[in-house]
């Protein structure tokens, strides 16, 4: 039994989880929530999924880019990913090609198609994110960007310390 009123704290703790307070779960919601919101435009004017975008937006940043690390950039599942780039090589918008110096691997380019794709994708994604940040004063654009960068290198730091 807790004797101490912080051991009956935590022990109350163990029992409950406020849901609506826990940064995992709101971070989730947060990042489903504006998801979804953009979504419904990449799908309605490009046919294009979430993952689909995604993918093509790091390929674009990094072409010749592996599955694997668009898996690894992303922190996306790598059977969403791989599903995305066979879609995305389906629908003419991706390249595959092995890889010159490692016949094991694949290097990811948009295909002229997807390059066109991108092109029309990227000013609306600006715009939804410009729409977005309305919400927040210049100071808070700042410190949200810090805080962004340490909760996602310490989410990195307690993922690769769990045994």
């Amino acid at each position: 039994m807790p004797s101490t009123p912080l051991e009956q704290l935590r022990a109350s703790e163990l029992e409950t989880l406020d849901l609506e307070r826990f940064l995992p779960y709101r971070l989730s919601v947060l990042s489903n929530t504006v998801s979804q919101a953009i979504a419904s435009a990449y799908e309605q004017q490009f046919d294009l999924s979430i993952p689909e975008w995604r993918v093509m937006a790091v390929v674009a940043r990094y072409p010749g880019i592996s599955a694997v690390d668009v898996v690894v950039r992303t922190a996306m599942d790598k059977v969403a990913v791989s599903r995305a780039v066979n879609r995305l090589i389906d629908a003419g918008r991706l390249l595959r090609r092995p890889d010159a110096s490692d016949r094991r691997r694949t290097q990811l380019q948009l295909s002229a198609a997807g390059r066109a794709v991108y092109r029309k994708v990227v000013p609306v994604a600006r715009a939804y994110e410009r729409e977005l940040e309305k919400a927040l004063a210049a100071s808070e654009l700042a410190a949200l960007e810090l805080l962004l960068v340490k909760l996602l290198s310490r989410a990195r730091d307690l993922g690769s310390s769990v045994t």
